[in-house]
């Protein structure tokens, strides 16, 4: 893959065989960073999780403490008497007949999707248009919940989902680079944190191999860990 001229500078600057202290590599992340819009913070994280095996996978959720710096928008299946409910929780869109409907005609105008443990079933008609988007509600997600205004309110102030891809590798957006840097230390702090609560009883050993972040158009840089 080609890079521009922005990019092979900026690539300069980082020792590819250097793992930087975390706040080191957040400082010369925001040095490296020439995007002239607000660039999303990813990290990617390599494991010695294989997710072939049942015993390995890895599938599980975290408040980030400042966010992501994106605002997600949020839909609630849900009896007719609960939307309002859901409503003054955050969700940007509830309903029941209406939006099982919609989604059905592909109108899925929301981010994350959560429903309750008794409705979860009446999704499965849709399942088909949910599931290849990632939209369908899960408990290991934390979308399928006894308590919908609860759950609205966490995926609001930041809650993520992390899961193992098929190579073993996680992905996930730790923040935007307007943050401040202690911000986005803890926020990469606290996923590692629930990333190694959460290991897989089949992983021996250590769980995270490698982590290493960037911006939307930076080099990558890698973490000491």
């Amino acid at each position: 893959m080609k890079h521009g001229k922005k990019y092979e500078e900026a690539k300069k600057l980082v020792d590819k065989t250097k793992a930087y202290p975390l706040t080191e590599a957040i400082d010369l992340l925001k040095k490296v960073n020439y995007a002239k819009f607000d660039a999303g913070i990813e990290i990617a994280i390599k494991t010695n999780a294989n997710p072939k095996y049942n015993d390995q996978m890895l599938r599980a959720t975290t408040i980030l403490p400042h966010g992501t710096g994106k605002t997600k928008k949020v839909a609630v299946f849900t009896t007719d008497d609960k939307v309002e409910e859901a409503k003054k929780a955050g969700a940007d869109v509830a309903g029941h007949d209406s939006l099982l409907a919609n989604i059905k005609e592909g109108k899925m105008d929301f981010d994350v999707l959560i429903t309750s443990p008794d409705l979860i079933r009446e999704l499965a008609p849709v399942a088909k248009q949910l599931g290849p988007k990632g939209l369908m509600p899960s408990p290991k997600a934390g979308t399928v919940a006894v308590n919908i205004a609860q759950a609205v309110e966490e995926t609001k102030k930041g809650k993520i989902e992390f899961r193992l891809d098929k190579t073993g590798n996680i992905h996930a957006l730790v923040g935007k680079m307007s943050f401040d840097n202690a911000k986005l230390v803890e926020n990469v702090q606290a996923l590692l944190k629930a990333i190694e609560d959460n290991k897989p009883t089949g992983v021996k050993g250590k769980l995270v191999k490698k982590v290493v972040v960037a911006s939307t158009m930076s080099p990558g840089i890698q973490i000491e860990y």
